[in-house]
């Protein structure tokens, strides 16, 4: 059993192990101290490269670097890699059947929950089963009636009869217009060799009318759903500036409308002489507005024109089964001829002899012209049958109408027709409209008028009958024209009362 003993330098923090024997030696520790770890002989294993720059001593320990590091990079180079197992890659009915009972992100498409993966309870399906119910959009064309509509959207024949005759049993069957929007629900059937039932038939029967087919315990049955409609008519004023059919179309007049507006003002008003720019039209439709929000523009009843100390009314009224305009103080003015059949801004020629201002020679001017916007509606004279409509020379594209007893009409420099051939027009009727066609210099419309062969002025024609309202005929006349200017230009209309659906009394519905 022996002790040893430890001997500690105070100055240089040498440690030392001495051991009991003969030799009485000792095994020393390195030193540590400021400069390192030293062995007890004091040589530096590991030397500062910061200091003594090139002494004998930095070069030692820069040599003792390289070599150290020469030796890992080499032993690195000779030394086997150690590898572990790599698991096997998937296959896509692996991955499938791990993606089915995994558990991930959605934004990493996870299937979670949608489907399991197959197992022994797993039966395969002898067909794809149905939906329980399917809904159904259908339109009604032209030539197809409403149960062959319902069949071909898969509606059993006998099905597609009831219902067909259920709904005629409210409407009649040919007021049901092309183009109405069928929705159809189909339920559920007990095979695919057979129809779907009928569950549901809906669809808008009129303007003020909802027509639905639905199933109940008892089958089939129709249940009527009345639109209530604001009937207040819908009138329109404004200034008549360059053109009235402009300003009409401006103010959001259809054209078709502001044709019957000039007609109806020209059985007493030459367009050309008396009316001004700063005259104010007023024009009164037929308007409907229903609950639901669609609105129905229908035919005009009223033509008005205020030139300050005259005014022109024209109201339309049916006498003797026949519609026509009477003035306010209840006459009817029928002409000959129609003294203006453009709304022109001017006229710019007369008739008679005259300077052509293209050719530049002086000949009989025929006609009269009257300057008026590209495209204004060009309207007949008066009744007749239309002989020609086509290129004709000068004349570019010209129409030309026999009236009857000798009498006829032509229309020249036209843009394009809206009549042909062979047809019969009615008074007022749009034929054409305003161009520059043939030898025209710009826009207009060159109007001429022939009696028995030789051109007349068309101004010389005068009117030729009238007719007056009178006695409860003429009371209701003056009632109903107060109504319609009682009526506010622009106002807003009143809110719709909501209609109730009464299923035990069929309602009668107006035509769309």
């Amino acid at each position: 059993m022996f002790q040893p003993e430890l001997r500690v330098s105070e100055t240089s923090g040498a440690a030392a192990i001495a051991l009991p024997g003969d030799g009485g030696g000792a095994f020393a520790f390195p030193a540590f101290g400021k400069r390192g770890v030293q062995p007890a002989g004091g040589f530096d294993l590991v030397v500062d490269l910061g200091r003594n720059i090139g002494s004998g001593e930095w070069w030692r320990g820069l040599i003792t670097v390289t070599l150290l590091c020469g030796s890992a990079m080499y032993i690195s180079t000779r030394v086997p890699a150690i590898t572990e197992p790599v698991a096997p890659v998937y296959g896509a009915a692996e991955i499938e059947e791990v993606q089915a009972v995994a558990i991930q992100p959605l934004a990493a498409r996870s299937a979670t929950g949608q489907r399991i993966a197959p197992n022994a309870m797993v039966r395969p399906l002898a067909e794809t089963p149905e939906r329980p119910r399917i809904e159904v959009a259908a339109t009604l064309r032209s030539g197809n009636g409403l149960a062959e509509t319902l069949k071909r959207s898969g509606v059993s024949a006998d099905e597609a009869k009831t219902a067909a005759t259920l709904i005629a049993g409210a409407l009649p069957l040919d007021r049901l217009k092309s183009g109405t929007s069928l929705a159809l629900v189909l339920g559920r059937r007990e095979s695919k060799s057979v129809p779907r039932p009928l569950e549901s038939l809906a669809f808008r029967a009129a303007f003020d009318l909802k027509l639905a087919v639905e199933r109940s315990a008892s089958g089939l049955t129709l249940v009527r759903t009345p639109i209530a409609v604001d009937d207040t008519p819908l009138r329109v004023t404004g200034t008549v500036g360059s053109s009235l059919y402009k300003s009409a179309r401006a103010a959001g007049v259809p054209a078709s409308l502001v044709a019957d507006v000039i007609k109806a003002l020209s059985y007493g008003l030459d367009f050309q002489r008396d009316v001004r720019g700063s005259d104010r039209f007023d024009i009164i439709v037929e308007h409907r507005r229903a609950e639901t929000g669609e609105t129905e523009t229908g035919k005009l009843l009223f033509a008005g024109l205020d030139q300050g100390r005259k005014k022109v009314q024209m109201l339309r009224w049916t006498l003797g089964g026949r519609e026509q305009f009477f003035d306010a103080s209840g006459e009817a003015t029928k002409k000959g001829l129609m003294r203006t059949p453009v709304d022109g801004a001017r006229m710019s020629s007369g008739f008679g002899l005259r300077r052509h201002p293209i050719l530049g020679y002086s000949r009989m001017h025929k006609g009269v012209d009257f300057a008026a916007g590209y495209g204004t509606p060009i309207l007949a004279a008066a009744a007749g049958k239309v002989d020609y409509a086509g290129w004709h020379g000068g004349h570019g594209n010209y129409v030309k109408i026999s009236h009857g007893s000798g009498m006829g009409s032509g229309y020249a420099h036209m843009s394009r027709f809206a009549v042909r051939s062979g047809q019969h027009v009615q008074q007022g009727q749009v034929i054409g409209y305003v161009g520059s066609t043939g030898l025209s210099t710009g826009p207009h419309l060159h109007y001429e008028f022939y009696r028995g062969g030789q051109a007349v002025d068309p101004r010389s024609v005068k009117f030729t009958s009238r007719s007056q309202l009178a006695g409860e005929e003429l009371r209701r006349f003056k009632s109903k024209l107060n109504t319609l200017l009682a009526v506010a230009p622009g106002a807003k209309q009143a809110k719709v009362q909501t209609a109730k659906a009464d299923p035990s009394k069929p309602k009668k519905a107006n035509p769309a």
